[in-house]
């Protein structure tokens, strides 16, 4: 009796699996077990950001190509709206749909027909008009502009290190919000040219790989000014604050409240009220020379300050640039300014910048590994209507990684030593005094 028990629930179990192999059942089957298979099929290792437990697939064979793993990985992938990236080796990642990542083919798809859009220098710059136009108006910047509080800067007082000061500096840009930065000035006296810097997530004002950076650049003779990241650093507090009084049930973090597309324009806003204090204020800036030079998140904002000031005349964006990235995080790519102008990626955006120089910094362990086949020919290609080729660099470094490490710093020394000719006798690193983070935030309002 009880092996005709078993015999029978074998009949059923089996039905049952033959009812979803086949038309009536859509040919479904388990994504875990279909994932297996390719991983057997194409000799591959999958690494998952989603959850597949229980998860079936209708038609799930006919989904694969047996000539190419890419492609059944993208047929897989998109009838769940995720996404597949390949890591090192063998391996490769199954995330869910990232709107501001795609494929290097994407990028260099995008780049093509960008560069079909203007055989000329007339033909780009209209092109170029109208980025600039919309750009402003989906970043809304204008309006936030508009809306500026102008308050008295706060200043500390001044603390003096080997061949260069360190003074912190406090504006209110909006009702009840700050920006917080740095301002690092050259010991000598005279004109100086101003190098505004961006952080990056990792590249904080605390953070020792910042302070020896703009310290080492101010030694040699530049005045830097960085700031803090929008719910970031001294900021964060007095932005949950506010955050909080509008809604007090609700828990906010700092993360939570940096990565919203307010922090994409406020970042943007931050700079350029700085860029009008020292511009007004400060005799001893030269107009003539101003440069902007960030890293990652840093970088991308590098970037789209370049696009919407003309008063830039350098920039030297590192580790960030691709034709298939726009930033990882809502600070850079919460507005949707990638749609101007029918469409367009940050390569096309720094190509605003041209003919003024530039230097990008890219690595072979991050996206900006493509740089110097994809985005940098793109670039050269714009700053070659101009006859300035020479005027735009690309410095790689295919054994690192994302990072702001003293190879990157060294590449843009030399970069802003050749362009605003500063003295490269006083490039030492070692003579930077690190400050604690209290001392960088210490400011009364």
């Amino acid at each position: 009796m009880k092996k005709l028990i078993v015999i029978l629930l074998m009949g059923v179990v089996s039905a049952v699996s033959s009812a979803q192999n086949n038309y009536a059942g859509q040919y479904t089957r388990s994504v875990s077990d279909l994932m297996h298979d390719v991983e057997q099929r194409f000799g591959v290792r999958f690494k998952y950001n989603v959850d597949t437990a229980g998860v079936k697939l209708p038609y799930a064979d006919w989904r694969i190509r047996p000539y190419s793993l890419e492609e059944t990985l993208t047929n897989i992938c998109k009838y769940f709206d995720w996404n597949w990236w390949k890591q090192s080796g063998n391996l490769y990642k199954i995330k869910p749909y990232e709107y501001p990542r795609r494929h290097t083919e994407e990028g260099e798809k995008m780049l093509q027909y960008l560069s079909s859009l203007y055989a000329d220098r007339r033909a780009w710059e209209q092109r170029r008009d109208s980025l600039r136009r919309e750009v402003r108006q989906l970043l809304e910047i204008d309006c936030y502009l508009d809306s500026l509080v102008h308050g008295k800067p706060v200043l500390s007082k001044v603390r003096k290190y080997d061949g260069y000061t360190v003074q912190n500096i406090c504006i209110e840009t909006l009702p009840g919000e700050h920006v917080f930065g740095s301002i690092y000035t050259p010991a000598t006296k005279g004109k100086h040219p101003l190098i505004i810097c961006p952080d990056g997530h990792w590249v904080t004002r605390s953070r020792a790989n910042e302070q020896k950076r703009l310290a080492t650049l101010a030694r040699m003779g530049a005045i830097c000014v960085d700031f803090d990241l929008y719910a970031y650093g001294q900021s964060e507090a007095e932005i949950r604050a506010k955050a909080q009084k509008a809604n007090p049930s609700a828990p906010f973090s700092g993360e939570s409240l940096h990565r919203t597309d307010r922090a994409h324009v406020m970042q943007v806003l931050n700079a350029l009220v700085l860029l009008d204090y020292m511009w007004d204020n400060r005799k001893d800036v030269d107009k003539t020379r101003v440069g902007v030079n960030g890293g990652s998140g840093g970088g991308s904002h590098t970037i789209l300050l370049t696009a919407i000031d003309n008063r830039f005349t350098a920039a030297a964006p590192t580790v960030n640039l691709a034709s298939h990235f726009d930033g990882g995080c809502p600070c850079e790519s919460g507005k949707p300014i990638q749609r101007a102008a029918g469409g367009t990626c940050n390569p096309e955006l720094l190509a605003m910048f041209a003919p003024h120089p530039v230097q990008v910094v890219s690595d072979g362990g991050d996206w900006t590994a493509s740089v110097p086949t994809l985005e940098y020919p793109y670039l050269q290609r714009i700053w070659n209507f101009y006859d300035a080729q020479d005027k735009v660099e690309n410095v790689h470094l295919p054994k690192e990684r994302h990072d702001y490490g003293p190879n990157k710093r060294m590449a843009n020394y030399d970069f802003f030593i050749r362009v605003f000719h500063l003295d490269r006798s006083q490039l030492d690193e070692s003579k930077v005094t690190i400050e604690p983070r209290e001392v960088l935030e210490s400011i009364g309002l």
